[in-house]
Formats: structure tokens, sequence, C-alpha cells
């Protein structure tokens, strides 16, 4: 059954919130990331090959932890959403948004109608029609988030239309792909990305749409905080586990410091 989308409850509310992209195709990623905490979850699969019984998984687990789960998405096919959110999905993410007609069509997609035109289901989230569809219907349309990835030159210069889209819910940042589409590549920090997301943030939050950053370091969210943001990405999960790793591993080959020894060296003298 359909569960109150708590993530969008408390962007309504203003409260602050802290994702994280699954990347890792198992429910146990999914595990580690409510135990740790998250608010919400977007599994990806834009760059992940995952087969759709293991996205419903993912789903099923999510929902046991009260954990939002949304979906990153490879394109905006009706057909792709229209599974995903009949397999439970919370919330659909659309990458590489560049206009408003894109976004409308995904909307339409994925709203009941009135508000779109999405195909009737009694499945998992109708309970499989164990209450009643009217009402089904009402709270799904209620409940389902749409969130618009800008990780282009051609998705800032739209944004005003972009964020005028009846039924958007929050603008993702996506700095890695515009700071290719601006030239500088691999440079999320370089001034010109940092000045197109603020822009982004500035068009969305006078429109008043969440805006979502990603902290790729330290003093990033203070900064964004100070603009009014509550909403953070803290990167995918695989490469969290990565850099702990590495970590771990460093501070397990680092060489032992001579006063450390001494100790056992004394012991031995007896």
């Amino acid at each position: 059954m359909l569960r109150t989308n708590r993530l969008k409850r408390a962007l309504a509310e203003g409260r602050a919130v802290h994702g994280i992209m699954a990347s890792m195709p198992t429910a146990a990623s999914i595990e580690l990331i409510a135990e740790a905490g998250f608010d919400f979850v977007v599994i990806d699969t834009e760059h992940v090959l995952i087969n759709p019984e293991t996205v419903e998984h993912m789903i099923r687990t999510a929902e046991s932890y009260r954990l939002t789960p949304l979906v990153r998405v490879a394109d905006a096919d009706p057909k792709t959403l229209l599974r995903l959110l009949d397999g439970g999905a919370q919330g659909i993410v659309l990458p590489q948004v560049e206009d408003p007609a894109t976004l409308e069509r995904a909307v339409a997609a994925c709203k009941y109608a009135p508000e779109g035109g999405r195909s009737l289901n009694a499945g998992r989230p109708g309970a499989f029609g164990k209450a009643s569809l009217a009402e089904y219907v009402v709270k799904a349309n209620r409940e389902v988030m749409v969130v618009a990835m800008i990780e282009s030159r051609r998705g800032v210069e739209d944004i005003e239309a972009i964020c005028a889209v009846p039924g958007l819910d929050m603008v993702l940042e996506g700095a890695a792909d515009l700071s290719q589409s601006l030239g500088v590549t691999w440079q999320p920090e370089h001034p010109e990305v940092i000045q197109e997301l603020e822009r982004v943030q500035r068009v969305a939050s006078e429109q008043t749409v969440p805006y979502c950053a990603f902290l790729r370091h330290a003093a990033a969210k203070a900064r964004w905080q100070a603009r009014g943001v509550n909403s953070f990405m803290l990167g995918d999960e695989r490469g969290i586990a990565f850099r702990a790793l590495q970590r771990a591993l460093g501070d397990a080959m680092a060489p032992v410091k001579s006063d450390a020894k001494a100790p056992l060296e004394r012991e031995g003298a007896h």
C-alpha cells in the first residue's frame, strides 16, 4: 500500500533532509542507508544495470524502514515511469531536464487524471484493490514526487519555465554533468558552475520549488543553508564505501610509531 511520502512532508514543513544515491543493485544497500539514518534514497537506474525485480525489492526494503524511495530513470519514457510507480516508487528523478515540455510529459505520466494520464492499476501501491481505487488515485497524486535534475547549460537557461511546470516537487543539481556542459569538465566547484547552480537555486526558491544540493566538501552545507537550502544529497553509497575502505586500509598499512612499540619491547625485556 502506498505510504505517506515523508520526504514530501518534510520539504513542505521546511525541515532539513539528507539523501543518498543507491548505486549498488541490492536490498542490503538500502538497509545500510536506512540504518544509517538517511531520510530518502535515490535508486539509480540511469547509470546502473539493474533488473526490475531488484528495483522493486529495494523499494520494498525502503518502505519497511520508512525511508522514502525515489528512482532515477534513464529517460522519461512513460511506460518506464509507470512500471516504477506501480512497483511502489514514491518519486521519479528525471536526469538532464532541459525544457518544460519534457517535464510536463513526465508529470502527466506520473499523475492520474485529472492531473495526468497515468494508467490505472490495482497493484502494490493500491493494495491490490483492497482499498477504494477512487481514493487511492487521489492519494497517489498527492504522495508521488517528480524531481528534475538540471545538468546542462540549456537546462539552466530555461530554468524559469522548468520551475513553473505544475507538479514539479523538487530540483536536484547535477554539477558534474553541468561542468562538462560549461566546458570545465569534472570541476563541480568551478566558479562558473557554482554561479549557474546558484541561479537555478534562486529561481527555484522564487517559485517555491525545493532545491536539493550535493555536499561535496565540508563547507558546502553552510554555504547552501545560508541561501535557504535544507535538502542535501551526500553522493552515492558505493563512492562513500570506497573512500571509507580506502581510509581503513591506509590506517592499517601506516607505519607503527616508535613510541607505540616501546611498551611491547619493555615487556619483552622481562
